[in-house]
């Protein structure tokens, strides 16, 4: 992986804010499949328009989503932010990252856990962690890492108020679906910005919405909390590092959930070789491990990572 790689410098390293960003041209990045899937409307979007079970309401359904954008998008009632980074970085240790202050790489300004699968998946078939698709310390490579947080969440408390108070609950609910796809155009535009303009990996892309939906690109966007990261501590220094709540008003609550709603974030990679996957079930042996480089006690690393563990905890079933 490592051998006659060189690792693409960005051309605008650091921290790059975007307030106010145009909603507008948000829209024209929303995938509208996961939109009719929240309203339990099974199909790909533009063909569950024209479905003989499900086209009619989902006709109405788009129509209704379309005139309340087009009110948001005209009248400014929510405001999209975003931040984004890029740092020197290096893998160290076999699943950790460490994110470097400069480019002389001598303070380390944060260290990222990340966990690897445990089940078997055969013969010449690594097991997957993201930390592998860093260049490793070891390696003299000078590798990069990038994070994202962007919101279209601001203004939403108040929309979905006044709505309410009209008695409105449909638009309402409309509201908060439109805020979260907006949100998750808001990623992808900003991912395609890093690989053609900010990291400029990628200068050359030139992929339409229905191309970035199937992610025909280079390098992938890993969100903590997600099958690849499942530890939604790990949001922690990630929104630390981007100063994301003075630059986007984006705070974790105690249990890492991102405040306001219709709030994604996540780490760029840009490894050509890189991919997503899910950690799936771990083992004591790593949960013991992992929290040795959390510096938790195993029992506190049980509880942030109980959906992953793939044995019972020592006191959990009895009596």
């Amino acid at each position: 992986r490592w051998e006659g790689y060189e690792p693409p410098r960005p051309r605008e390293p650091g921290i790059r804010v975007f307030d106010g960003y145009d909603l507008a041209e948000l829209r024209c990045y929303i995938d509208w499949t996961p939109f009719f899937a929240a309203w339990e409307l099974r199909g790909r979007y533009p063909e569950i328009l024209d479905d003989d079970a499900a086209g009619a309401q989902a006709r109405d359904l788009h129509r209704d989503a379309t005139e309340l954008l087009d009110r948001i998008v005209e009248e400014g009632l929510l405001t999209a932010r975003g931040v984004v980074g890029l740092w020197p970085a290096a893998r160290v240790g076999d699943d950790d990252l460490a994110v470097y202050d400069g480019e002389d790489r001598t303070r380390v300004r944060a260290r990222l856990h990340h966990l690897r699968q445990q089940f078997d998946k055969g013969e010449d078939r690594a097991n997957a962690c993201l930390a592998d698709f860093v260049a490793p310390e070891s390696s003299g490579l000078e590798d990069w890492l990038g994070a994202f947080t962007v919101t279209a969440g601001h203004g939403l408390d108040a929309l979905v108020a006044e709505l309410e108070g009209e008695n409105d609950d449909y638009r309402a609910i409309l509201a908060r679906a439109l805020a979260d796809r907006l949100a998750e155009a808001f990623a992808e535009r900003m991912h395609q910005r890093v690989r053609t303009e900010l990291w400029g990996y990628a200068p050359d892309e030139a992929l339409g919405n229905e191309a970035l939906i199937r992610e025909e690109y280079v390098g992938i966007r890993p969100a903590p909390g997600y099958p690849a990261c499942p530890d939604h501590t790990e949001k922690g220094p990630l929104i630390r590092l981007l100063g994301a709540e003075d630059a986007a008003g984006v705070r974790l609550t105690e249990s890492f959930a991102l405040q306001p709603g219709a709030t994604v974030s996540g780490w760029y990679l840009s490894h050509p070789e890189s991919f997503y996957f899910g950690v799936g079930r771990i083992g004591r042996d790593q949960v013991e491990d992992y929290a040795a480089r959390k510096g938790w006690t195993v029992e506190e690393a049980e509880e942030w990572l109980s959906p992953s563990l793939g044995y019972e905890p020592e006191g959990e079933g009895e009596g």
